[in-house]
């Protein structure tokens, strides 16, 4: 991998779960660990100290989970880092609220070590970790949250970004969606943005939220 290295920093208040992540991450070109914290307040102080471009955050910490940790993160550094929660059960609650905090996706602590280096080298170029069926489980276990009526953004989608969005909750890539849409690569990039701008999302994750919140998409 060229250029400067994905810096990345570990926040779970497990030395061993640390010890293992970094063993993982620190054995890959291009990839390197530069901090770790051992409760969510530390992740905060952490973060805006070394300024990683890549967060693993454990959801269930002492101090402050990595739910709050997530948000305050999110909302306090003007450049922030991409967060992926890492968690023990893909329909746990924390999971959803993370990503309705603005995580960038979640990954499962059994994840294999090439799923984990994936993940960070994926969200570290902008892009999302989307597990559809897990996403739609989680929407449906928090269907309360759905609006009693839709917000305004959905009238304003067009009948093209409308399917962009439907691919976006389904897992497809921008290429892929391209590829669906027999449109090209740049042509569905421009369709995602105006899906996230009209969304008011930070990134894909978010948007697939908000489809599934505004009830444009129902889990099931």
């Amino acid at each position: 991998m060229s250029g400067a290295p994905v810096r990345v920093v570990l926040a779970d208040d497990e030395r061993m779960v640390r010890t293992a992540l970094r063993v993982i991450l620190d054995a890959e070109e291009g990839v390197e660990v530069v901090g770790e914290a051992t409760t969510g307040a530390e992740a905060v102080s952490v973060v805006r100290e070394l300024r990683p471009d890549v967060v693993l955050m454990d959801v269930r910490m002492p101090e402050i989970d990595g739910i709050r940790a997530t948000e305050q993160i999110l909302a306090t550094l003007e450049d922030p880092p991409r967060i992926v929660v890492v968690t023990t059960f893909e329909n746990d609650a924390y999971v959803y609220e993370a990503l309705h905090a603005g995580a960038a996706g979640f990954l499962l602590k059994r994840a294999a070590a090439e799923e984990l280096v994936q993940a960070v080298r994926l969200v570290a170029c902008g892009d999302s970790l989307l597990y559809p069926a897990a996403v739609r489980t989680l929407a449906a276990e928090h269907a309360a949250r759905r609006s009693a009526r839709a917000p305004a953004w959905v009238a304003r989608l067009t009948d093209r970004e409308a399917d962009v969005l439907r691919l976006m909750a389904a897992g497809l890539t921008n290429a892929e969606i391209a590829g669906r849409l027999s449109v090209g690569p740049a042509t569905a990039k421009t369709h995602v943005a105006a899906v996230l701008a009209k969304t008011g999302a930070r990134d894909r994750t978010q948007a697939v939220i908000a489809a599934y919140e505004s009830g444009f998409i129902t889990p099931g």
